[in-house]
């Protein structure tokens, strides 16, 4: 309920003060689970990313957030949760797969932090990992203009990447390596 009322006040916010857009909305699918990757260039891409599509998004955030308690509790009512960094985090592996074997939309910036330049940084494995285990496509997501305060901010929706022939087997790392690169290699089209 908290997540629907703050996406709608956002929303209005956004449409009106960073003449915010969606493109591509269609190319969501409109059910099942979903890995959602998207560049990170600003603290406001989760925000954007949440607002801009139709299906409630469960993003993976650094375990930083959630020491401040007060952000801690409200992102994780929004339907967040942590992931350390530092290792190969096996929890927050397994809530994702829980969420996307429950048909939800998993959120992750494979990138693992913002890029300071905009360029797109190499991907971290892990959200084609989730992709392999839970059968779940992967939806490329571009971000732009979400620095500054009064660019106009543009969300821009791929088309889904099915890896189908992959479902169901012990992907390799170098596996992992070309699909990541392919879902970022996509994202940088969408953002240009």
């Amino acid at each position: 309920m908290l997540y629907w009322f703050l996406r709608t006040v956002i929303r209005f916010i956004l449409l009106f003060w960073r003449r915010w857009r969606v493109i591509g909305l269609e190319n969501l699918p409109a059910q099942g689970g979903v890995v959602v990757v998207a560049n990170h260039v600003s603290n406001l891409d989760p925000v954007v990313v949440g607002c801009a599509l139709n299906r409630q998004v469960h993003f993976m955030a650094k375990i930083e957030l959630f020491r401040n308690a007060l952000l801690g509790m409200l992102i994780r009512q929004l339907g967040a949760f942590p992931v350390n960094r530092e290792k190969s985090d096996r929890q927050a592996i397994r809530t994702a797969l829980e969420l996307l074997h429950a048909g939800r939309v998993v959120g992750i910036f494979p990138e693992g932090t913002r890029s300071k330049t905009g360029e797109i940084q190499k991907p971290h494995l892990g959200a084609a990992l989730l992709a392999f285990k839970a059968d779940a496509p992967l939806l490329p997501v571009a971000v732009k203009g979400t620095r500054g305060f009064f660019s106009r901010v543009t969300v821009v929706v791929g088309k889904p990447i099915y890896i189908p022939d992959l479902w169901h087997s012990k992907p390799g790392k170098g596996e992992l390596e070309q699909i990541s690169d392919q879902v970022m290699g996509t994202i940088a089209t969408l953002a240009k």
